[in-house]
């Protein structure tokens, strides 16, 4: 059988611009990740559902909605997406996954893996035939967060993967990238966001996709400078994104982009002023 991909959008939501930008000056940021009165930028969170043989893996789950309505109002969610609702849309439900990969434990990345239980007594497994894929390290450094990651790694999302069962970890690669990841896809590991984080890089058609997540959150990030105020090391993250543009220049890789509301997939290319964007598709463009 042939590789199918299928962007899943779980949901839009806000963040402050300033935030997404470091110390980057509002400024140049805006041009490219307009601000609205609160300073709050477009973001979303955009997973990708890979159907090969037998398997089906989701990549990501957005935030979920099992926290309050308070938390909630933190992130001005706008637009009606739902990762169960976009699933239904290209003919599938939560129970057919075979495989949830999760690029790291911060609740927008795997806050829709668990779910309240029926009575609302408790958690369990929003994908109840899956596996849940994470790695070691990453695991043990969500489970026991430093102070300045703790807001992002909640028990709730992260403890009810292991509780079920169906949790499991990749290798870890001596180096930066693991070839032929248990998932079938190549991962670049990277620590400058958060410790290992895993961008998948998937080979369709001919193509290379890689799925973003948090190393390059929006076209606008482009620029090595242009790093998130959340990064817990900023300077590895630069040198990561350094190294991982470049190859995608060299290579032509195609960038699925999680977090970028308006842009779906972009590929880029080297100029003097360093890799810079080459080209816009939508999803449609590329996955046919």
């Amino acid at each position: 059988m042939l590789m199918n991909l299928y962007p899943i959008n779980s949901g839009n939501f806000k963040l402050d611009g300033g935030a997404m930008f470091g110390v980057v000056p509002k400024s140049l940021w805006q041009k490219t990740n307009p601000a609205d009165a609160n300073n709050m930028i477009d973001l979303t969170a955009r997973c990708l559902l890979i159907e090969d043989d037998n398997r089906l893996v989701l990549i990501d789950t957005g935030m979920g909605n099992k926290q309050s309505s308070k938390f909630f109002g933190y992130y001005y969610l706008w637009g009606n997406d739902t990762l169960e609702k976009s699933l239904k849309q290209v003919g599938f439900h939560p129970n057919d996954i075979t495989d949830v990969f999760m690029t790291h434990l911060h609740f927008d990345h795997c806050g829709g893996s668990v779910q309240w239980n029926a009575d609302k007594t408790g958690y369990e497994p929003a994908f109840k035939n899956a596996h849940f894929w994470s790695n070691k390290d990453h695991w043990a450094w969500a489970t026991k967060p430093n102070k300045r990651e703790k807001a992002s790694f909640l028990k709730e999302n992260i403890l009810p993967m292991e509780e079920s069962g169906q949790l499991k970890f990749t290798s870890i690669p001596k180096g930066g990238a693991l070839i032929n990841s248990e998932l079938g896809f190549d991962v670049f590991f990277a620590d400058g966001h958060t410790d290992k984080q895993m961008i998948p890089m998937i080979k369709y058609k001919g193509k290379t996709i890689c799925f973003m997540a948090d190393l390059l959150p929006t076209v606008g990030h482009l620029p090595l400078p242009f790093v998130m105020g959340y990064d817990t090391r900023p300077l590895l993250t630069l040198d990561e994104k350094e190294i991982f543009l470049n190859m995608a220049a060299e290579h032509n890789f195609y960038l699925f982009l999680e977090h970028d509301a308006h842009n779906e997939i972009i590929t880029v290319q080297k100029t003097e002023k360093g890799v810079r964007l080459k080209n816009i598709y939508t999803t449609q463009d590329i996955f046919n």
